[in-house]
């Protein structure tokens, strides 16, 4: 670069640097116009100083190529507390005061962005939803590579621009994602750009990735598929112009591989360009303090000057270390960036923080979905016949991908097929830019299955694509969704900000399907056997979270139809792969799951009176078992009133005052009585229901069965037996919680714990369910 850029672009990087540490110290006197007294001093120090230099050091070099390449590029702070260098450049940009009028670009408003910062009712110290240009909750390590790649997918005229913490680095979830450049297509994908910002340390401890030789580093780097280029030191000006080297070159390198890939000049898979940044932590910050060294060590991390309100000698090295930057050539007498500073900054949607990609809902488009009702599985008599749920909700997603081409995608841990949803591999290919070998089946350059044997990258992936305007499906095992709790969690709280933000728009919802579930994992065993994501789901805000339990394939179809359909929801589906009994015709199980409670009447015998017990199911297993109970009770009271209720929409158990899908109180009595004995035999762990219901006044008449932390390789049915929630145990259920039976039961109840004994001792001898288990169906 000439001389004159490099003032220029050094120039905008004191400005985002000067607003970074205002936003930690200053409570007034923004650009101080008059000495620092105490009073303008937060009162809480609160905030992240050490890596904000080198992120408004990327910031601005990026912005440099935006505006020489006309880039579409967002930008994706992986350092959790960078939140000061993300509000700062998107306030020198002007979109932060288009966004929040109020923060105008003026004095004024630099007083209130600064006022606002870790500040009672004001915004986060990290990369929060409340800040324009972010895709990426900065909380919580780990996640930002994979997010970049995720929105980089289908998006082929976007590059995005990752700054991965060296702290981040050392992440499970980051050093997977690396991985991510074997299924990035250069023809139908846009471009990511890691940047490893190596500044040393961590809160107080070394990084890993900093301490070991650079030799180690690259080859590391180059393990990974990636052509590292190296920027280091510390001296401004020499920085500047070797970032701008390595930029220009790196955004060469992409440039290269896009157009060799498009053109079809080069099929064999290249190493996409990284740059690795070795700069101070804390740069351009204090040199010492109290005499112990603090730019370039662990002491930078936080707020380097503490007690400054207190501690005269703080205060005036607070305010050399402000007047350093110079802020009186950087803004003018109104508070404004001056006008040389401000030409550096893209225009309109070229600024990162304006991007419409990082308000994905901006772009969204509505899928193009097909009818579900054509893949109704055939039903005549509820009960007699059987199909896999998730094999036909396969046959629907087929249909989904092929009609959505290019904002569609399923992601699975290396479990598409597994959960039968293989019919959607007649549509797409697995995508897979690393070697494939002719034994391989459905793998290609390309594709809208993205499956990869980590749970991690499949819901970073995912989050990635929602939340730059797609939408997309993540399929998992039931028992290991658990690995991405913390990811979930991350995601719900960024929903549960943005309802609120009305400049953020909705998007897609986070669709999960979970098969393989408790209890038809009896093959794999104990350490398959977990339905407690939905006790996690559940902890959220209920206009966030949605949970249904089809219990069988037509409703599952419908479910599937309605989440698809949905915005800025996390919905939790789970089903079942295994052949299962069909009870609902395509038209009442769209009924029932728009209700998503209800009663089957042609299972009751309460004949449209008041029941002696309800019968409750949720989830297809409890469905099952609860109806084979019901077949029991018939043959053995045949003149006691049965009411069978089965929920869909777990959310429908809930008080209306609680859940915009919660029932009011008056209808939750009239399908349960308020009065009469409820045995609900529920998919999850038991207390779940019991903390959706306890508001409710039949509340005590409830008992539950569900899962019990009880499992081991089994039969089916012996699982549903060690967790007592089999047909003869719930049988066992009402007749200890009817007393109108009298005391003729007593025999009737030994009989039923007999028949657990004897079906567990025919699975010993046999190795499977005894064939009145297996060969049940409804026999009315």
């Amino acid at each position: 670069m000439a001389d004159d850029e490099v003032r220029r672009i050094d120039a905008y990087w004191s400005a985002a640097n000067y607003l970074s540490v205002g936003q930690i110290y200053l409570l007034d006197n923004p650009l101080l116009r008059e000495p620092l007294r105490p009073e303008h001093i937060k009162p809480r120090l609160l905030g992240h100083w050490g890596t904000s230099p080198g992120l408004n050091f990327c910031y601005a070099h990026l912005n440099r190529a935006i505006k020489a390449r006309d880039l579409d590029m967002i930008y994706i702070m992986g350092p959790g507390h960078g939140g000061p260098a993300a509000v700062a450049n998107a306030w020198l940009e002007g979109t932060y005061s288009e966004v929040y009028p109020d923060v105008s670009l003026d004095a004024a408003g630099m007083r209130r962005l600064f006022r606002q910062f870790s500040f009672p009712g004001g915004i986060p110290s990290h990369v929060a939803p409340e800040t324009p240009g972010s895709i990426h909750e900065g909380g919580e390590l780990g996640y930002s590579l994979a997010h970049a790649y995720g929105a980089a997918f289908d998006n082929p005229d976007l590059v995005v621009a990752c700054i991965v913490g060296d702290g981040e680095a050392e992440t499970g979830p980051l050093a997977a994602s690396w991985h991510s450049d074997k299924f990035l297509d250069p023809v139908k994908d846009g471009a990511v750009l890691p940047i490893l910002h190596l500044n040393g340390y961590k809160i107080a401890n070394p990084a890993v990735l900093a301490r070991i030789p650079e030799e180690e580093l690259v080859q590391l780097l180059d393990g990974y598929g990636y052509q590292p280029f190296l920027v280091s030191g510390d001296e401004p000006a020499s920085m500047h112009r070797k970032m701008a080297a390595a930029l220009d070159q790196a955004l060469n390198e992409i440039t290269d591989i896009q157009r060799n890939a498009r053109e079809g000049r080069v099929s064999e898979r290249r190493r996409w360009p990284v740059i690795v940044l070795r700069s101070p932590k804390g740069w351009t910050g204090p040199k010492e303090v109290d005499g112990q060294p603090v730019e370039n060590t662990w002491r930078s991390h936080q707020v380097p000057l503490a007690g400054v309100r207190d501690n005269p000698e703080h205060l005036a090295q607070l305010e050399e270390w402000l007047r350093s930057y110079r802020p009186d050539t950087l803004f003018d007498d109104g508070g404004a960036p001056v006008a040389p500073l401000r030409a550096l900054a893209p225009e309109g949607d070229r600024r990162m923080s304006a991007n419409p990609h990082a308000n994905g809902g901006l772009l969204l488009k509505p899928l193009r979905l097909p009818d579900f009702r054509d893949y109704a599985v055939p039903v005549g008599r509820p009960g007699t016949t059987s199909s896999e749920p998730t094999r036909a909700l396969g046959t629907f997603l087929r249909d989904v991908v092929k009609a959505n081409p290019s904002n569609f995608r399923i992601m699975g841990a290396d479990e598409t097929a597994s959960n039968r949803l293989g019919a959607v591999f007649d549509a797409t290919d697995r995508v897979f830019q690393g070697e494939r070998l002719p034994t391989d089946e459905h793998q290609g350059p390309s594709g809208q299955v993205m499956e990869v044997l980590s749970e991690h990258l499949c819901q970073g992936w995912l989050e990635g694509y929602l939340l730059t305007g797609r939408h997309g499906l993540f399929n998992s095992y039931e028992a290991f969704v658990h690995i991405v709790d913390a990811m979930f969690n991350q995601h719900a709280k960024w929903l549960k900000v943005t309802r609120h933000l009305a400049w953020r728009r909705p998007i897609a919802s986070l669709n999960y399907l979970l098969s393989s579930h408790v209890w038809r994992q009896d093959h794999n065993g104990f350490t398959h056997q977990d339905p407690g994501f939905l006790d996690v789901v559940m902890n959220k805000k209920p206009e966030i979270v949605r949970v249904y339990l089809p219990p069988d394939a037509n409703t599952l179809l419908s479910v599937g139809d309605h989440c698809l359909r949905s915005r800025d929801y996390v919905n939790v589906i789970v089903a079942g792969k295994q052949p299962a009994l069909n009870w609902l015709p395509m038209d009442a199980a769209v009924a029932h799951s728009t209700r998503g409670i209800g009663i089957w009447e042609w299972a009751s015998s309460d004949g449209g009176a008041d029941p002696d017990v309800v019968l409750a199911c949720a989830g297809d297993v409890p469905t099952l078992e609860t109806l084979a109970a019901v077949d029991q009770l018939r043959q053995l009271f045949p003149e006691l009133r049965v009411r069978v209720v089965n929920v869909v929409d777990l959310m429908r158990l809930q008080p209306s005052s609680e859940h915009p899908h919660g029932l009011p109180d008056r209808d939750y009595d009239a399908l349960f009585t308020t009065d009469k004995p409820v045995i609900f035999a529920f998919h999850g762990y038991p207390y779940l229901v019991h903390r959706l219901t306890y508001r409710r006044a039949g509340h005590p008449n409830l008992h539950v069965r569900g899962y019990k932390e009880e499992g081991t390789t089994t039969t089916p049915f012996d699982m549903v037996m060690l967790n007592d929630l089999d047909r003869f145990h719930l049988v066992m259920d009402v007749i200890d919680r009817v007393p109108s039976l009298g005391g003729r039961v007593a025999h009737i109840r030994q009989r039923m714990a007999d028949r657990r004994l004897a079906l567990r001792a025919y699975t010993r001898e046999h190795g499977q369910d005894a064939p009145e288990i297996r060969d049940w169906t409804w026999p009315y």
